[in-house]
């Protein structure tokens, strides 16, 4: 599923504080991101009908408001961007992505330390 940046700022305030049980109102999503950006109302609620008619969302009504929730999940779509990105740039290949970051000096002690407990881990 492609989701455009815009729609991602959307789906991290839904992620983080909506659910199905305790879905969230136009309003307070318009609040979240408005702290963050200064987007106007119609644009973020223009942004939450592509995520509908994507499926990435779901809304109940609840008197005169309609209310939203995440429908895909957070760890789905990092999986599939994921996953799309190392296809797109490394043809699939994870040493490729780990040696251009460390050919760029991107990885720091800290990476490097957790990289190798994620590899152990792997190999039990």
């Amino acid at each position: 599923m492609q989701i455009s940046h815009s729609e991602k700022i959307l789906m991290d305030v839904l992620w983080q504080g909506g659910s199905k049980v305790a879905p969230l109102s136009a309003r307070q999503i318009i609040e979240q991101v408005d702290n963050k950006l200064d987007w106007h109302d119609k644009t973020v609620k223009t942004l939450l009908n592509r995520l509908l008619k994507k499926e990435a969302i779901a809304f109940k009504k609840e008197g005169r408001e309609y209310l939203y929730y995440p429908i895909l999940k957070e760890q789905d779509y990092l999986r599939d961007v994921s996953d799309n990105f190392l296809t797109k740039v490394f043809n699939g290949s994870v040493t490729s992505l780990v040696a251009a970051f460390a050919k760029q000096e991107k990885l720091s002690e800290k990476d490097l330390a957790e990289l190798k407990a994620l590899i152990k881990d792997i190999e039990k």
